[in-house]
């Protein structure tokens, strides 16, 4: 979705000339994963940080096209609305210092952009979801005006044929009908990519899936979403329910959402996934233009097109470049609170990606994919408090525990799993620590705010208490400490 769209107005032709497209193009993979040496590369890592743009109360402001006009960099793009803004980061190799580098690189972009929203009255701030926002501050009005944005809207729209319907039931409930697709802008994240070789493809991606709700979990940085305390990471549910284009009757949702966990762990390879995405999601972008024949490597453009426009909180990725490779996109993580915790939390899941990846089909059988699928809504839900199945091996048992037992049991072989991929023993140690850190005081961002709502709202009434919280959590993400050692809001 990251790809310019001009073309906004399709036929019944279009479509089904881009289904055909999609057929050739998914043949085209198949003969590409059965190539020797296909993919075979060293791992790397790269990630996308959106964000948000405001004001010195706490509010949005509508002004990413021109934070982007003048800050002129080609990794920085617009997002679907005015007061968002997503930078990609540069990739880096797995071994070394991979996680060091990419929190350079982003303290030292954020620092930039935020100087030049200064002159735009605004600063810029990583956090999942901004609790000041109001009704008023989302709508067509606050849609970035791309063609590829009024493309994803009017498509929903029409397939869904009426208003989307928000029903969130947390710490308070939310019952909203909406008439377009900007409710998903609310939603900002931070993207983690991990490039596999594809013979590991499905080993990888099955662990990515059983660790996510751990990850989810440890970051949740989401609690308040317009006014109301709903889940600690609110952005899984408001994304899926903000673009639902299924009608509301009975057969309808039975259909899958374009949103969505997964349908089952991998069996073979990473073809199942893209064939998957064919099977059962219409097209909503039937365009592309043809490639020769003899490219090498194919650029498989319409059906990377076709991925970018079904949102699985873990995206597989084939790249063109570098000869071709694939990538798991870890979707699932908030922006914020600091660099330092969104890759804390990254390079914990890599880590336990990687050490569990050897031995994941012997634990498969321990946890049916509907209980990975609960794992992710439950952690989603509850955050740290969160309690999760998990399978005992010794024991060849299912067991519900504490979201917080598992991971502290678990972090030592997270640093098997980076060891593995050759990352240095000092960074390991700093990064590991602090997610050690965030699990041992109990405080991640959701929770953090949750307790600062608590401590404001009698004073100050709850629109000043949100206002003042968002300040006061700006204040401490400039000082880039750690979520575990942000002092409680009195």
């Amino acid at each position: 979705m990251g790809q310019s769209i001009e073309k906004t107005q399709f036929t019944e032709q279009d479509f089904a000339r881009f289904r055909d497209r999609l057929d050739n193009e998914l043949s085209q993979l198949r003969k590409l994963l059965d190539t020797p040496g296909f993919g075979v590369g060293q791992p790397s890592f790269g990630a996308e940080l959106e964000l948000y743009a405001i004001d010195q109360q706490a509010h949005p402001v509508c002004c990413n096209k021109d934070i982007l006009e003048e800050f002129q960099h080609p990794q920085l793009t617009l997002e679907l609305n005015k007061f968002n803004l997503e930078y990609n980061l540069a990739p880096v190799a797995a071994a070394g210092t991979p996680f060091s580098t990419l929190q350079t690189e982003m303290e030292t972009i954020l620092q930039r952009l935020t100087k030049v929203a200064e002159n735009h009255q605004a600063t810029i701030l990583p956090i999942g979801i901004l609790p000041t926002l109001k009704t008023g501050d989302i709508g067509l009005h606050a849609m970035t005006d791309e063609p590829r944005y009024h493309v994803l809207a009017k498509a929903l729209r029409d397939k869904r044929g009426s208003d989307f319907h928000i029903r969130i039931a947390g710490i308070e409930k939310l019952n909203l009908h909406w008439s377009d697709v900007t409710l998903e802008g609310a939603n900002t994240s931070f993207q983690f990519h991990y490039r596999v070789d594809p013979v590991d493809f499905r080993d990888a991606f099955n662990a990515a899936q059983l660790v996510t709700p751990l990850g989810l979990a440890l970051a949740a940085n989401s609690p308040v979403f317009l006014g109301k305390r709903l889940w600690h990471e609110t952005r899984v549910a408001l994304f899926k329910q903000s673009i639902d284009c299924r009608m509301e009757d009975p057969l309808s949702m039975r259909l899958p959402a374009r949103v969505l966990f997964g349908h089952g762990w991998v069996r073979e390879d990473v073809h199942e996934l893209f064939s998957e995405s064919i099977y059962l999601f219409e097209p909503l972008f039937p365009l592309c233009d043809e490639e020769p024949p003899e490219t090498v490597p194919p650029q498989l453009a319409g059906l990377r097109l076709h991925q970018g426009s079904i949102w699985s909180w873990n995206r597989p990725i084939y790249d063109p470049s570098a000869g071709g490779h694939l990538r798991i996109e870890l979707r699932s993580l908030p922006a914020g609170p600091t660099p330092i915790d969104m890759l804390s939390t990254s390079a914990m899941l890599i880590g336990l990606i990687e050490a569990i990846k050897p031995f994941i089909n012997s634990i498969l059988p321990g946890i049916p994919f509907r209980y990975a699928e609960h794992n992710f809504y439950r952690a989603a839900k509850d955050g740290l408090n969160a309690k999760l199945f998990w399978p005992n091996i010794d024991a060849n048992r299912l067991e519900e525990r504490p979201v917080v037992e598992i991971l502290e049991e678990l972090l030592p072989l997270a640093a098997t799993g980076l060891k593995k991929l050759k990352v240095s023993a000092k960074e390991i140690d700093h990064y590991l620590k602090v997610a050690e850190n965030t699990l041992s005081h109990r405080q991640n961002g959701a929770i953090w705010q949750l307790d600062g709502i608590r401590a404001l709202e009698g004073k100050l009434g709850l629109d000043n208490a949100l206002i003042r919280l968002v300040q006061i959590y700006q204040d401490n993400y400039l000082q880039g400490t750690p979520i575990s050692h942000w002092p409680k809001v009195k």
